[in-house]
C-alpha cells in the first residue's frame, strides 16, 4: 500500500553558517593545554565542566565518560504533528476483491514542555492529542460459491487524549555538544473513544467504546543540535507496561466492560517518534 504520509514537525528552516557548540565557548587557561577531565566551557555568565562526574561501579575504568550536552537550567519547548490519508487508490488488490471502495486519514499533535534540573537531565510533561477515522463504502470477495460476501456502509472513528510526566536522561558523545543519544521513561495517562457503525443483514449497529489506560514506556532515542538552540530527536518504543478499562455500548445497549493490562518487550516500526525541541 502506498501512503500518502506527511510529517509537518514545525521545522525552522536555516543554514548554520558554522558547526560551533551551542551556547558555550572553551575556557581558556592563559593558552596552556589542559587535561581533558579539567577542561570546562563557558554557558552563559557559568563555566561548567565538559566531563560529567559519574560514579564508576565497575572494577576497570574503561576511559568512557559523559560529555556535557544540555547544561543545567535550560527550558526544552517541542512539538510532533503527523497526518496521514490513505485511499482505496493506493492498493493494489487481488482479482477476488472488487468494488473497493475505501478512505481514511490519521493525525496527531504532542506538544512537550521539560527543563533540566542537573546537566543532561531533563524533567517535563507532554500531552498528545490522536484522531482516526475510515469508511468502508464497499468491498466484494469472490473466492468460490462456497465463499463470497460483501460489505458496505462501514465507518469507523476514534479519538484519544493523553497528559504524561517524562524523564530523559542524555549521554553526550563528544566535546562539540552536538550529539547525544538518551534514555525516556514516561507514565502516560490516556481518555478516549471510539465509534464503529456497521450493517448486519438489514440492520444497523452503532457500537460506542470508552477507554481509559495508563502507561509506563520506556524509548532510547538519539538527539543531534542542527542550530544553536534547536534540536531534532529519533525515539523508539521498545519496552511498556500498560493497564486499560473499556466499556461498551451498543444501539444505546450496555454491552459490559473489560479490564486488560500486559507488558511488551520488542522493537515496533509503528511507535517511531520524530520530533523538534527549541532550548531556551
Amino acid at each position: 500500500m502506498k501512503h500518502k504520509i506527511f510529517a509537518a514537525i514545525l521545522v525552522i528552516c536555516g543554514v548554520a553558517t558554522a558547526w560551533a557548540e551551542p551556547g558555550a565557548t572553551l575556557a581558556s587557561n592563559n593558552d596552556k593545554p589542559l587535561d581533558m577531565l579539567d577542561e570546562t566551557v563557558i554557558v552563559g555568565n557559568d563555566t561548567v565542566s565538559i566531563i560529567i562526574p559519574e560514579r564508576n561501579y565497575s572494577r576497570f575504568d574503561r576511559g568512557l565518560y559523559n560529555y556535557l550536552f544540555t547544561p543545567k537550567g535550560q527550558w526544552m519547548f517541542g512539538l510532533t504533528a503527523s497526518y496521514g490519508e490513505f485511499s482505496a487508490d493506493d492498493v493494489e488488490v487481488l482479482q477476488a476483491i472488487s468494488d473497493l471502495d475505501f478512505k481514511g486519514k490519521q493525525y496527531s499533535i504532542r506538544p512537550t514542555i521539560g527543563y533540566f534540573i542537573r546537566n543532561n537531565q531533563i524533567v517535563g510533561v507532554k500531552f498528545a492529542y490522536t484522531r482516526g477515522e475510515a469508511d468502508l463504502g464497499s468491498i466484494g470477495f469472490n473466492a468460490g460459491e462456497d465463499l463470497s460476501f460483501n460489505l458496505h456502509d462501514i465507518s469507523y472513528y476514534s479519538s484519544k487524549y493523553t497528559i504524561g510526566v517524562f524523564y530523559r536522561n542524555y549521554v553526550g558523545l563528544g566535546r562539540s555538544r552536538r550529539f547525544a543519544v538518551f534514555n525516556e521513561v514516561s507514565l502516560d495517562f490516556g481518555s478516549g473513544s471510539s465509534r464503529f457503525k456497521r450493517y448486519y443483514g438489514e440492520q444497523l449497529y452503532d457500537t460506542r467504546t470508552n477507554i481509559t489506560e495508563a502507561s509506563l514506556n520506556f524509548s532510547p532515542g538519539v538527539c543531534v543540535f542542527i542550530m544553536e538552540n534547536l534540536s531534532f530527536n529519533v525515539s523508539f518504543g521498545v519496552f511498556g507496561l500498560h493497564m486499560t478499562k473499556e466499556s461498551q455500548i451498543t444501539n444505546g445497549e450496555d454491552e459490559g466492560s473489560r479490564f486488560s493490562s500486559g507488558a511488551n518487550f520488542r522493537f515496533n516500526l509503528f511507535n517511531i517518534n520524530f520530533g523538534i525541541g527549541v532550548h531556551i
